[in-house]
C-alpha cells in the first residue's frame, strides 16, 4: 500500500476513471493532470463531476480524451468542440460495462471518508457507477477527505480495496437550491396534481425539480427512490412527507445513488442510516423500480416532437447532457402498479422558441421513444400520450404548447404529417 503521488503517473493510452459528482477528488485530479502532461491519448471516463475538470482543457487536447457518460457544464464546451466524445448509456448498464470489461480501467481515482476503527471507509455522496469502477480497475488511488460524509449501502469500502491513500481534506463542491420562476411553479403545480399520496418519487436536479418538490409539502406518505437527491428533499423529510412506508423495495429507507447539494445536505447524510446509497445498476434497474407501487418518475426534455419522441441529451447534434437514468425510470415507473412516467419542461426556450416541435432538430438524439412516453407537462397543462394515436398526440401536445406557437405547430402537422398518419 502506497501513500505517494507517484502512483498517479500512467502511461500513454491508459484508461482512467474519475469519481463522480460532489465526490470528485479535486486535489488528486489536479495532481494527475499536472503529472501526465507528456503522455498521449489517456481516456478519462466520468459521469457528471462537480468542480473543475482540467482534463478537458484545450491545452491538454493531445493528452487527455474526455469520455463522459454524462456531459456537465464543466466539460460541455470541450465535448461540443470535439475534444473527447460522449458515451451514450443509461445509468443502469454502465456498472456492467466496467465489470464485463467492455470498458477496461487501468486506474480509478476516488475520494473517501477517513477509515473507522475497523478499516471501513465510505464513497460518500457518490456511489452510482463508482462502486463498479473501484472493483474493476487495475489500480485504485483514494483521496482521504475528512469533509466526506459517511454514507451507507454500497458506499462502504474497506481500506484493503485501495492501493494508494493520499490524505488531503477540502470541502466538497456545493450546489444551492435554484431560484424558481412563475413558469417553474406552474409546471410544479400541474405535476403535483398527478402525484397521489403514497407514491414513490424519482426526480432530478434543477429549478423545475426544486419547484416540484416544494409543491409536494402537503402530500402524505411519499417514498424516495431516486438516482439523485438534492437539498430540496430535506423539507419533505423534516415535515414527514417522505416516510417510505408504502414501498415494497427499501421500505423505511431513502434510496438513492448520488447526492449533490450544500454542506447542509452533506451533514444531514453523514452517519444517517435512513439513507442507503446503492449502485446505479440497482437503483436504476427497471425491474427493481417496478417493485414499488405508484412510482412517479419525473424527468426533463430539451424538446419533444408531436409524435412523442423526447430529446433530452442534445441540442441538434450538440451534446448537452446525457441519457442519465431517464429511460430506466420511464420504463420502470410504467411497469409499476399505478406508476406514472412524467416528462416536464417549459413550453418555450429562453429565446422564445417552442420546445414542442413538429420534428426533432436534425442530429437530435431520442432518449425516450414515442413508444415509451406517457405524461408530458408544461406550464399550460398535463397530457397523457400513452395509448394515443399520432393524430391524438399532436392534438394533445399542441394544447400544452405556448399559445404563440400552437397554430404553426398544427398547420405544419396537417400539411406535412397528417396524410401519412
Amino acid at each position: 500500500m502506497s501513500h505517494t503521488l507517484e502512483q498517479l503517473n500512467v502511461s500513454s493510452n491508459s484508461t482512467v476513471f474519475i469519481h463522480t459528482g460532489a465526490a470528485a477528488p479535486l486535489h488528486l485530479i489536479r495532481e494527475f493532470c499536472n503529472r501526465n502532461q507528456d503522455r498521449k491519448n489517456i481516456r478519462i471516463y466520468s459521469l457528471h463531476t462537480e468542480g473543475e475538470a482540467p482534463w478537458s482543457d484545450e491545452r491538454y487536447r493531445s493528452v487527455y480524451i474526455p469520455m463522459p457518460f454524462f456531459v456537465g457544464p464543466n466539460i460541455r464546451s470541450a465535448i461540443q468542440h470535439d475534444h473527447g466524445s460522449y458515451v451514450p448509456a443509461t445509468l443502469a448498464v454502465i456498472p456492467g460495462m466496467f465489470r464485463k470489461n467492455v470498458i477496461p480501467l487501468d486506474l480509478a481515482i476516488i475520494s473517501v471518508s477517513p477509515p473507522d476503527k475497523h478499516g471501513f471507509m465510505s464513497l460518500g455522496p457518490s456511489v452510482d457507477i463508482s462502486r463498479a469502477a473501484v472493483e474493476s480497475a487495475s489500480r485504485v488511488i483514494a483521496q482521504v477527505n475528512k469533509y466526506m460524509p459517511r454514507t451507507f449501502g454500497d458506499a462502504t469500502i474497506h481500506k484493503s480495496e485501495i492501493d494508494t491513500f493520499i490524505d488531503w481534506s477540502e470541502p466538497l463542491p456545493e450546489r444551492s437550491v435554484d431560484n424558481t420562476s412563475q413558469i417553474d411553479r406552474k409546471i410544479a403545480l400541474h405535476t403535483a396534481d398527478l402525484i397521489q399520496d403514497g407514491s414513490t418519487i424519482q426526480i432530478g436536479i434543477g429549478h423545475i425539480p426544486d419547484a416540484i418538490l416544494d409543491a409536494l409539502k402537503s402530500h402524505k406518505n411519499l417514498g424516495l427512490h431516486s438516482e439523485v437527491i438534492t437539498d430540496s428533499v430535506l423539507p419533505l423529510l423534516k415535515r414527514n412527507v417522505i416516510t417510505n412506508d408504502t414501498k415494497a423495495y427499501g421500505r423505511k429507507h431513502n434510496l438513492c445513488s448520488f447526492a449533490i447539494g450544500s454542506r447542509t445536505l452533506y451533514d444531514y447524510l453523514d452517519d444517517n442510516a435512513s439513507f442507503l446509497f446503492l449502485e446505479s445498476s440497482k437503483i436504476n434497474h427497471p425491474e427493481t423500480i417496478a417493485l414499488n407501487p405508484k412510482v412517479v418518475a419525473i424527468n426533463s426534455a430539451i424538446e419533444i416532437d408531436l409524435t412523442g419522441q423526447v430529446c433530452a441529451d442534445s441540442i441538434g447534434p450538440l451534446i448537452y447532457s446525457g441519457a442519465g437514468g431517464q429511460p430506466d425510470f420511464i420504463r420502470g415507473s410504467s411497469e409499476s402498479q399505478g406508476g406514472k412516467p412524467i416528462i416536464v419542461m417549459p413550453s418555450q426556450t429562453a429565446d422564445g422558441k417552442s420546445k414542442i416541435v413538429t420534428s426533432l432538430h436534425t442530429g437530435a438524439g431520442v432518449v425516450t421513444t414515442r413508444t415509451d412516453v406517457h405524461w408530458v407537462v408544461t406550464e399550460y397543462g398535463a397530457v397523457n400520450l400513452f395509448g394515443k394515436s399520432i393524430y391524438e398526440r399532436a392534438m394533445l401536445l399542441t394544447s400544452i404548447a405556448h399559445p404563440l406557437h400552437r397554430s404553426v405547430l398544427w398547420n405544419t402537422f396537417e400539411s406535412e404529417f397528417l396524410l401519412h398518419h
